[in-house]
């Protein structure tokens, strides 16, 4: 090889590590990007199991909350049975007789 083939070939040589570097770069900002988006879904599972357990919560006090006045009712109902009966057994209990 004579002195113009080195340096030609030293030329290319250059301009691939150039672009190689360049290449590597763009690689580099890729690779921190794909991190960055990883962290961020991390942090938007995490985010997600809170929200999960939050609806959970508050669906059971909704249920809770819905149930109450079926409860009252119940409530209400059974002490009326319970006056009703006590005056039959009373009315029976004092011979058929009105007072």
């Amino acid at each position: 090889m004579n002195q113009d083939e080195i340096s030609e070939k030293l030329i290319e040589v250059d301009q691939r590590s150039k672009s190689n570097k360049h290449r590597l770069d763009s690689m580099e900002k890729r690779q921190d990007n794909l991190e960055q988006l990883t962290n961020s879904f991390s942090v938007m599972q995490k985010e997600q199991e809170y929200i999960k357990e939050d609806v959970g919560e508050i669906k059971a006090d909704v249920k809770s909350l819905a149930e109450k006045p079926g409860k009252r009712w119940e409530s209400i109902v059974e002490r009326v049975i319970t006056a009703v009966v006590g005056a039959v057994v009373g009315y029976l209990l004092s011979g058929g007789r009105l007072p």
